[in-house]
C-alpha cells in the first residue's frame, strides 16, 4: 500500500434550510480511486468546484469519508483514534499563510506544532532550526511574520509543518495569493523538501507551470478523476484540458500552435529548453 490509498471515496455536503432540515446534497468526490507512493510530487489540477480541495482535507483527516474508505500511512482516516497520527504523517499547508501563521515571532511560530504535540523543548529548537534552513529562512527567525513578503510568510508556514516532520505535505494552492516571484520561491522549496528529504508532497493548485516537475498528475472534475498520467502525457492532450476548463503551461500552449501551423514539433513539450531543441532538429 502507497502513504496514501483512497479507494471509491466518496464526499456528500448536505444543504440545509433555516429550520436545519436537509434540502439538498452536493456530491463533492464520486468514488475516487488513488493512490500515491512514498517519496512521490504528485500534482492534483482542476478548475474550482471540481473537488481537489475536498480531497486534500481527506488526506489530512480534516474530512472523513460518506462512503469508501481513505488510508494515510496505512491508518484509516475514518476512525477518530487515528485522526492526531494522520495529521502527524500528513501535514497541510492552505492557501493564506496568514491563516497559519500565530506567533509574533518566526522562530516560535515554526516551534509552535512540534510544542503541541509533546515533543522535547531540546529537540524542538533543533527541528525549528532545521527546517527553517531546509526553507531558506533561517536569518529570519527573530522577525516578525508581519515584515515579510507573501513568499516568506508561506515558506515559514512550510517550515512550520516541517518541524512535525511529517511524511507527507499537502500542499492546497499554496501560490495562489501570491505573485510570481513568490510562487516560484514556494515550489522550489516543495520540490527541494521532496528530493533532498524524501517528503512525499500533493500540490493542489490551478498554475500549470507549476505542475511540470511532478511526478504523475491528476486531473479532477465534478469530484470525479478524469485523466491520469505524467505531465507529458496530460499536457499532450490540450484539447481534452480545453473541454475541462484548463490551460497548459505558455510553452505547451505555443508548441501546439506552432505544431498546427503545420511545424513537424513532438507532442508535450514542457520547457523553453525543449522547444528549442525540437526547432533546432527541423
Amino acid at each position: 500500500m502507497g502513504i496514501i490509498k483512497a479507494t471509491q471515496l466518496v464526499h456528500e455536503y448536505f444543504r440545509r434550510d433555516e429550520e436545519g432540515n436537509v434540502s439538498g446534497i452536493s456530491t463533492a468526490l464520486d468514488h475516487v480511486d488513488l493512490e500515491v507512493e512514498a517519496g512521490q510530487f504528485i500534482a492534483i489540477l482542476g478548475h474550482n468546484g471540481s473537488g481537489k480541495s475536498t480531497l486534500a482535507k481527506h488526506i489530512n483527516a480534516l474530512l472523513t469519508p460518506s462512503e469508501g474508505t481513505i488510508f494515510v500511512d496505512g491508518k484509516d482516516t475514518a476512525k477518530p483514534e487515528n485522526e492526531l497520527s494522520i495529521r502527524q504523517s500528513a501535514g497541510m499547508v492552505f492557501q493564506n499563510p496568514d491563516n497559519q501563521i500565530i506567533a509574533s515571532v518566526v522562530e516560535e511560530d515554526v516551534g509552535f506544532g512540534p510544542e503541541n504535540i509533546g515533543v522535547p523543548t531540546d529537540e524542538i529548537w533543533q527541528r525549528v532550526e532545521h527546517a527553517l534552513r531546509s526553507v531558506g529562512m533561517w536569518k529570519y527567525r527573530s522577525k516578525s511574520p508581519n515584515r515579510l513578503s507573501g513568499g516568506q510568510k508561506q515558506r515559514v508556514a512550510i517550515a512550520g509543518v516541517m518541524a512535525m516532520e511529517p511524511k507527507c505535505i499537502v500542499m492546497d494552492e499554496p501560490t495562489a495569493m501570491l505573485d510570481p516571484d513568490g510562487r516560484k520561491e514556494v515550489i522550489r522549496v516543495a520540490h527541494e523538501l521532496n528530493q533532498k528529504k524524501q517528503v512525499t508532497v500533493i500540490l493542489i493548485t490551478h498554475y500549470m507551470e507549476e505542475v511540470v516537475g511532478a511526478d504523475y498528475v491528476y486531473v479532477m472534475d465534478h469530484g470525479n478523476i478524469v485523466m491520469r498520467g505524467t505531465p507529458r502525457e496530460i499536457f499532450s492532450q490540450v484539447d481534452t484540458l480545453k473541454k475541462y476548463r484548463l490551460d497548459v503551461p505558455q510553452i505547451t500552449l505555443l508548441a501546439h500552435e506552432l505544431k498546427e501551423a503545420g511545424l513537424a514539433l513532438p507532442d508535450g513539450i514542457l520547457t523553453a529548453d525543449e522547444l528549442l531543441s525540437a526547432l533546432k532538429k527541423m
